[in-house]
C-alpha cells in the first residue's frame, strides 16, 4: 500500500535546514519559513541539457522544491540514451529530450512545472537568461559552455567606479562527467574564474593530418575519419550529409572503414568505436552522472537558500579505483579572454613568413584560446577589413584569398588590434599583434 504524505509534511525534510538554525550556517543567513516559499514559488532554475546530467538534475530539483524550471537541449532520444537517462523509454525514441523530459516530471511531481526549449542554448538572447536566479549546466560540450560562461558575463553591470553589481550577476554551476571521473565548479561571472580562465585544463579537441588519414593510417579511427572525410563524398551512398545518427550511415561507414583496416593490417574497428568516433562521444556510467548531479544541485540549493557556505570553487571527482575527492580554489586569469577587460597579445617572430591561415591555426590549436571558427576584422586606415570569415558564404569566397598572405602583405603592423567573433563566445574578443625579433614557439 502506498503511503500518502499530507500536503503539510511534504517538505518537513527541507524545513529543518532552512527554519532553524545549524552549526555550519553562513553568518548571513536567517532561518524562516518565506525560504521554502521562495523556493516553491519564485526561484527560477535553468537546467542546460536533459541528457545524463539533465535527467538527473531535473529530477533532484524537482524533489527539492524547486516548481519552477526550464530546461534546453537541442538533442533527440536515442537507444543508447535509456541505459542511463531515466525519464526516457523506448517509445520515446526519436522525441526531443527537452520536452519528453519536462512531461515526465510534470506528470510524476504534483505541482512541478518545467518548461521545456527544443533549441540550441544560442536561439535565446540575454533576455532570456537575465529571468533566472542560477544556471545549471550539464553540457558534454566545450564550445557550448564557453557560449554560455560569455553570455553570463555579458549581462553583469557595473557601477560607476568600476564595480560589478552583484544584482546583475546569474551564477552557474558547471558539471562534468567522463567515465568514472566528473567535476562540479561554481561559477559567479566576473567574481569568480570562468571557463575560459581554466581553458588550459580543457584538452584541444583531437584531429588527424589528413595525409595520415589518406595515405598512411595507423589507428582504427584514421580508417573511420578517411571514410567520414575522403570516402563519403567521394561516392556519396546516400546522395546526402552523413548523419552520426542514421543505422545506414553507420553501417557503410564501419563496413567501408573495416575494409581500409583490412589492408592496413589494423585492428580494434567496432561499430561503437565508428560511432564514438562521428558523434565524438564521452563514455557515460550512470552512478557517476549521479553523483555530479547530486553535487550540482547540492550548490545551487546553498546559493539559493543562503543557508550554507557554496564551494569555492572547484570540486573533482574520481571513483576508478575507490573513492577519491578533492576541492581547490581557482583563480581568475587576469588575461581570459571572456572575463577579463586586457587585450590579449600575440608575439608573432615572423609577419613576413606567418599567413592569416597560420594565425588561425594558431588561435585553434593555442590551449589558451581554442577557438572553433574564428572570423578576423580589423581597422585599416580608419576602415574596417574584413581579414576572413567562413560563416557567411559570400564573405567566405571573397576573403578565402587572404589566407594564402603574410601578415606583411595584408599591410598588419605591429600594435594592430584583430577583433575575432567564434562561436565560443557571444561576444566579440580583441587580440594585439607583437612584432618581435625574439624566438617565439607558435605551435
Amino acid at each position: 500500500m502506498v503511503e500518502i504524505v499530507p500536503l503539510n509534511k511534504k517538505w518537513n525534510y527541507l524545513r529543518k535546514i532552512l527554519e532553524r538554525s545549524g552549526p555550519f550556517q553562513q553568518e548571513t543567513f536567517e532561518p524562516s519559513g518565506e525560504i521554502l516559499e521562495f523556493l516553491n514559488n519564485t526561484c527560477k532554475i535553468l537546467v542546460i541539457g536533459a541528457g545524463g546530467l539533465g535527467c538527473e538534475l531535473l529530477k533532484n530539483f524537482a524533489m527539492m522544491g524547486f516548481k519552477n524550471i526550464d530546461v534546453i537541449d537541442m538533442d533527440i532520444i536515442e537507444l543508447s540514451n535509456l541505459n542511463r537517462q531515466f525519464l526516457f523509454r523506448r517509445k520515446d525514441i526519436g522525441k526531443s529530450k527537452a520536452e519528453t523530459a519536462a512531461e515526465f516530471i510534470n506528470k510524476r511531481i504534483a505541482g512541478c512545472k518545467v518548461t521545456p526549449h527544443f533549441c540550441k542554448i544560442q536561439d535565446y538572447d540575454e533576455s532570456f537568461y537575465r529571468q533566472f536566479h542560477v544556471i545549471v549546466s550539464g553540457l558534454d560540450s566545450i564550445v557550448a559552455r564557453r557560449w554560455i560562461n560569455g553570455m553570463l558575463i555579458s549581462l553583469v553591470k557595473y557601477d560607476d567606479d568600476g564595480n560589478p553589481d552583484v544584482s546583475t550577476i546569474v551564477p552557474m554551476i558547471d558539471g562534468g562527467t567522463e567515465g568514472f571521473k566528473g567535476n562540479a565548479r561554481v561559477i559567479l561571472p566576473t567574481l569568480s574564474p570562468c571557463i575560459d580562465c581554466t581553458l588550459d585544463l580543457y584538452p584541444p579537441q583531437v584531429s588527424y593530418p589528413l595525409c595520415t588519414i589518406a595515405n598512411t593510417p595507423r589507428l582504427p579511427e584514421h580508417c573511420i575519419e578517411y571514410v567520414k572525410v575522403i570516402l563519403w563524398d567521394k561516392e556519396n551512398p546516400f546522395n546526402c550529409a552523413l548523419d552520426g545518427d542514421d543505422p545506414e550511415h553507420l553501417s557503410f561507414v564501419f563496413e567501408k572503414a573495416q575494409e581500409r583496416a583490412n589492408k592496413f593490417n589494423i585492428t580494434g574497428l567496432t561499430y561503437r568505436l565508428v560511432q564514438g568516433v562521428l558523434k565524438n562521444i564521452i563514455p557515460a556510467v550512470s552512478s557517476t552522472n549521479a553523483v555530479i548531479a547530486a553535487i550540482c544541485a547540492s550548490e545551487v540549493f546553498k546559493i539559493a537558500t543562503s543557508c550554507y557556505e557554496y564551494l569555492n570553487n572547484y570540486m573533482v571527482f574520481n571513483d576508478i579505483d575507490g573513492i577519491y575527492t578533492y576541492k581547490y580554489e581557482a583563480e581568475k586569469n587576469p588575461e581570459c579572454l571572456a572575463c577579463s577587460s586586457k587585450v590579449r597579445t600575440i608575439a608573432i617572430k615572423n609577419p613576413s613568413s606567418m599567413t592569416l591561415q597560420d594565425l588561425i591555426d594558431y588561435l585553434c590549436n593555442n590551449p589558451e584560446y581554442q577557438l572553433k571558427n574564428p572570423g578576423l576584422t580589423t581597422t585599416l586606415n580608419g576602415k574596417n577589413k574584413t581579414l576572413y570569415m567562413s560563416t557567411v558564404k559570400s564573405i567566405e569566397e571573397q576573403t578565402r584569398c587572404n589566407l594564402t598572405q603574410s601578415l606583411h602583405e595584408l599591410n598588419l603592423s605591429d600594435g594592430q588590434e584583430l577583433v575575432i567573433a567564434d562561436v565560443t563566445n557571444p561576444n566579440s574578443i580583441i587580440v594585439k599583434l607583437k612584432f618581435t625579433d625574439n624566438e617565439v614557439e607558435m605551435y
